[in-house]
């Protein structure tokens, strides 16, 4: 019994033999897609449980024959765009993309009317006052 859970062992150790090559690709798509609950890291810096998940598919989908376009593919169409980290400019991302410039350009404008509002107009002087303060200058 235990040379044949050793055996096991053995054959699950090689199972998990770490292959560079695929190592370097799981890591590159990991860096394209976003984490789904940390959604500000890619699942290669992520730690949540999903991550791992993710990663986890990616390599079983790698070692099973599908190129780095099919996993990414088979990633949109199961979670949408939002999982990819730098999702394409289309109509559906179309706020995403310019949102940021609509937000800041908004800003500026609002800025702009506020400090143009606040401007406090020049006194105007009596020629009694112009007097006076020409008589307290000299």
């Amino acid at each position: 019994m235990r040379a044949s859970l050793l055996v096991l062992a053995l054959l699950a150790g090689a199972a998990w033999a770490q292959d560079p090559v695929l190592d370097k690709r799981v890591a590159g798509l990991a860096q394209e897609l976003r984490c789904l609950v940390c959604q500000n890291q890619t699942i290669a810096d992520s730690n949540a449980p999903l991550a791992v998940d993710l990663r986890n598919q990616i390599r079983e989908q790698l070692q099973g024959g599908a190129s780095e376009r099919d996993v990414i593919d088979y990633m949109v169409a199961r979670y949408g765009d939002f999982v990819l980290y730098r999702p394409p400019f289309k109509a559906t991302t179309l706020a995403l993309w310019l949102g940021p410039f609509a937000l800041l350009a908004l800003g500026a404008l609002l800025l702009y009317r506020r400090i143009r509002r606040r401007r406090l107009p020049e006194p105007q002087l009596t020629e009694a006052e112009r007097a006076r303060a020409a008589q307290l200058l000299e």
